[in-house]
Parts: C-alpha cells; sequence; structure tokens
C-alpha cells in the first residue's frame, strides 16, 4: 500500500500535530505500508521520506500561531509529489487548515481519509460553507478527542471515528533522567495565553515549597514572564527532542495549565510515561488523557490560588505522588502509536474499497 500524509504545519517546528505525523509514518513503515509525508518545511527535510513543498508564514489560529505555506508555488509542488507518488491513498491532517491539503483536496480523484486535531475554535469559520462542500470528498473522517469531533461536527457535518494521539511510551520511558536535587515542576508548551503559563507562574510566585519550576519553550509571552523575576524558575528554552524527554523523566511532576482549545494532551501521555505526576486544568482535551484523581489532579482553569494547592500537595505526599505515577504509566500504554497505526491501516483499507 502506497500512502501520501499531509501535514499543513512546518516539519522543521516542534508541534503536536508535526509530531504525530512524523510518528505515525514510522510505525506504519513499520507495517510494511510505503508512506511519503508531504508538508512544508524551513530548511531541509528533517528526516527522509518527505517532500517540502516550501517555507511557510505565520498564520493566526485557535488562539496560536501556526506555520502553514501558501501560494501556487507550493500547490504546484503538492500536485507534483502526488503525481510522482501514484498513492493508493492520501491521509489528510488537518483537511480544513490552507496549506498543501486543499490543492490535494481540489486536484486529487483517489481514495482519501482525514484527521481533525483542532478543538476550541475552528479557524477560518467565514470560509465553512465552502470547506463544507469540498470536505464532502473525504467521506473517511478521524477525530483526535471527542473535542475534536464536537467541533469539527458544528461546522462541517459528516460522521467521525474518534481515534487517540499515539505516544512511542519506550522513548520516554526508558533513558536518563535529568538530575534535581530538589522537586522540579515541568511545564513544556508555547508561552501564550491559552497554555495557562501565566497561570502557573502567578501560583509559583506563591509557593511555600523548596522546589524548581522548568519552563520549557518560548513563546509571545516569555519576556514579560520572565520580568517577573519569579525565584526558583529555570527559563530552558526550546528543548531537542532527547532534553525534553530527560526533563521529563527527572520532572516530579509535569504542570499543564491551559484555559482551553486543546483536542488532546499529547505532553500529558509523554509525561506518564516519563514517570512524572499531573496537575492539569480542568478541560475536556486533558481529562479524557489523565483522567481526574486517577492520573492527574484537575484544579479549575485560570485558578491559580487551586493551582499553588495541587501543586504543593503533590510535592508534599509521596503516597498521592506513586499512585499517580503508576497509573499514568498504565493510562500511557492505552494509547500506543503501533495500536493507532493498525487502527489507520484498517481504516485505509475501508476507503480504499469505497471507491
Amino acid at each position: 500500500m502506497r500512502v501520501i500524509m499531509t501535514c499543513p504545519y512546518s516539519l522543521s517546528r516542534p508541534g503536536g500535530v508535526q509530531g504525530q505525523v512524523l510518528a505515525l509514518g514510522h510505525e506504519l513503515r513499520a507495517l510494511d505500508v510505503d508512506v511519503r509525508i508531504v508538508a512544508p518545511c524551513d530548511g531541509p527535510p528533517p528526516e527522509p521520506g518527505i517532500v517540502c513543498v516550501g517555507p511557510t508564514v505565520e498564520w493566526e489560529s485557535n488562539g496560536s500561531i501556526s506555520p502553514i505555506a501558501t501560494g501556487a508555488a507550493m500547490a504546484r509542488r503538492t500536485i507534483e509529489a502526488v503525481r510522482s507518488v501514484k498513492p493508493d491513498l492520501v491521509h489528510l491532517h488537518e483537511p480544513a487548515v490552507p496549506g498543501p491539503n486543499l490543492a490535494i483536496l481540489i486536484g486529487f480523484r483517489g481514495p482519501m481519509i482525514g484527521t481533525f486535531h483542532i478543538a476550541g475554535e475552528m479557524p477560518q469559520k467565514w470560509a465553512m460553507p465552502a470547506v463544507r462542500m469540498i470536505m464532502q470528498r473525504i467521506p473517511t473522517r478521524v477525530a483526535v478527542s471527542e473535542a475534536a469531533r464536537a467541533l469539527a461536527y458544528e461546522f462541517l457535518d459528516g460522521e467521525y471515528t474518534v481515534l487517540w494521539n499515539g505516544i512511542d511510551v519506550d522513548r520516554f520511558a526508558v533513558g536518563p533522567a535529568h538530575p534535581s536535587t530538589r522537586p522540579s515542576v515541568l511545564f513544556v508548551g508555547r508561552h501564550e495565553p491559552r497554555k495557562g503559563l501565566d497561570v502557573l507562574i502567578e501560583a509559583w510566585q506563591g509557593i511555600d515549597r523548596d522546589a524548581t519550576l522548568w519552563v520549557a519553550s518560548t513563546g509571545p509571552q516569555t519576556k514579560e514572564l520572565q520580568a517577573r523575576r519569579v525565584p526558583n524558575v529555570e527559563w530552558l528554552g526550546v528543548l531537542s527532542d532527547d532534553a525534553l524527554a530527560q526533563r521529563l523523566r527527572g520532572a516530579t511532576v509535569v504542570c499543564a495549565p491551559a484555559i482551553g482549545g486543546e483536542s488532546f494532551g499529547m505532553v500529558l501521555l509523554e509525561a506518564m510515561a516519563a514517570g512524572a505526576a499531573i496537575v492539569e486544568s480542568d478541560i475536556e482535551g486533558y481529562r479524557n488523557v489523565a483522567r481526574p484523581d486517577r492520573e492527574s489532579l484537575v484544579v479549575p482553569p485560570g485558578d491559580p490560588v487551586a493551582l499553588r494547592h495541587a501543586l504543593q500537595r503533590v510535592i508534599d505526599d509521596t503516597g498521592l505522588r506513586t499512585s499517580l505515577v503508576e497509573a499514568g504509566r498504565e493510562r500511557a500504554n492505552e494509547f500506543s502509536m503501533r495500536r493507532l497505526a493498525q487502527r489507520y491501516v484498517e481504516l485505509y483499507e475501508q476507503a480504499m474499497a469505497l471507491v
């Protein structure tokens, strides 16, 4: 089986959708599926098997900034890739996002499936009537969570199979941990309002514990939040995949304080696989991954006092922390990328049988 998978976002930059596309491609190849990934890149492709359709521009979407490719040159490269590969099927990730997906929806006449990742706010809502029409060419649709399914259905109608985002458990569970002489809390995510880092920094300012807050990545709020000079905070910047995995394995707690707009808590899966306890906001995209009072403690989104108390509780209570970690490791195994790839192969075969 020969498959083209698309990603509308630059594979040169870290991101949840990009990570899922690359990892799913690896597992599909292990199942003897010939996968080529068509996506924009800002520089050389990060690995073999990728067809780069050009550089990106920054696009405001769902409270964040997404690196997407636009223009005639991108569309031409996309169509050339399809003609060259001659796929049996095309798998579109984020079909409603501008870029190579639109070129394929217009120009490809073979079987297609689409995976919808977005939750919170649909991009370019003004264009949804036209997008809804072209989406009729994708009879087989997947959503990565109930929140993503609800949003896609609201604007695009149709039927959706809900499948999880996958994880390579061993990549996070096995390997060295970043050393720390005292309890450490890790935040991973772009520094923008919807991720809730400002709430975490406010909570940390009043925490009465001998502990360190590790803040990974950067974003538009970085300088503003650093200027608060809250003690016991290490600003790590953008980490390599290996360095991030080591921080996850070394963290006592991973804190996910997002206030909304999350379809699936990928960082929560990575943290659970790595053996960290979870404190998270009580939002739908998170609670379906790390379940309240089983794999995580939850707090109301945007509440720094409740967040501070939850972090103190997990830091102080060894028994609670052990229980969360053990349950989290079991939960992470349920989201295996290999199992996800096997489910997609079944959907590929069903989609090809419809044509």
